[in-house]
């Protein structure tokens, strides 16, 4: 009986598809199968998913395009991406769309499992935590994480999903050190250098952000991490 959670495929092999819908069904998942993108959108606004599986490489709508149209109705649905390409280009689009993995074939089916229950893991604990705390104080400012909103007076500035992520790690381990390893594994799913230029960027654009403050800096920890200082509050 499916029971752990239900997922959108969409893959043209008919094969493939086959071969991996069995598997994951096996595996306690609920599984609706589509063999091109136009069909994939079409199953996603009639069905609740909790995670999308695309293969990039298909007719009549290509993976990146389907997931970007999915991306404007859920921006909080997970992706994964599923290619016979292996160019970093491929994966670096991917990841700028938004996706929360990559994977190449041939690949492990073991591993996708995994990948799957890691990826749905993160975000039911990302879930549970904005039914708790999610308005911060940052010095003179205000994060309102769960609106995506930092706040300095009568000034609000809306974050994107990434850039919210990355800032309330920041705050939940204010003072203190949050290491790069925790929070690309906490947010990206892995660690790896394509993210962690990608969190690099997101860093530099919430420094510009909370910089209206002097006595809030975000610090490079060498080797180690970052750390969200803040020396008056």
């Amino acid at each position: 009986m499916a029971d752990k959670g239900s997922i959108l495929l969409v893959e043209d092999d008919k094969n493939m598809g086959f071969i991996l819908s069995d598997y994951l069904e096996l595996s306690g998942f609920e599984v609706t199968h589509c063999e091109d993108g136009e069909l994939g959108l079409t199953a996603f606004r009639k069905n609740v998913f909790d995670l999308c599986l695309l293969d990039v490489m298909m007719p009549i709508k290509d993976g990146f395009t389907l997931a970007e149209e999915i991306r404007k109705e859920n921006p909080d649905m997970p992706i994964i991406f599923l290619t016979a390409k292996s160019m970093k280009e491929d994966r670096i689009k991917g990841l700028r769309i938004g996706a929360d993995d990559y994977m190449t074939k041939p690949f492990s089916t073991e591993e996708l499992i995994l990948r799957i229950e890691a990826i749905l893991r993160r975000y039911s604990i990302s879930k549970t935590k904005e039914q708790g705390t999610s308005v911060y104080s940052i010095g003179i400012m205000r994060f309102d994480f769960s609106n995506q909103l930092l706040i300095s007076g009568k000034e609000e500035r809306r974050l994107t999903k990434r850039e919210s992520e990355v800032l309330r790690m920041l705050c939940e381990s204010k003072n203190e050190i949050l290491r790069r390893e925790v929070a690309l594994k906490a947010i990206w799913g892995e660690d790896d250098y394509f993210m962690g230029r990608s969190m690099d960027v997101y860093i530099t654009k919430l420094r510009k952000y909370l910089k209206a403050d002097p006595n809030i800096q975000i610090k490079n920890i060498h080797g180690t991490g970052f750390k969200l200082e803040i020396t008056k509050n």
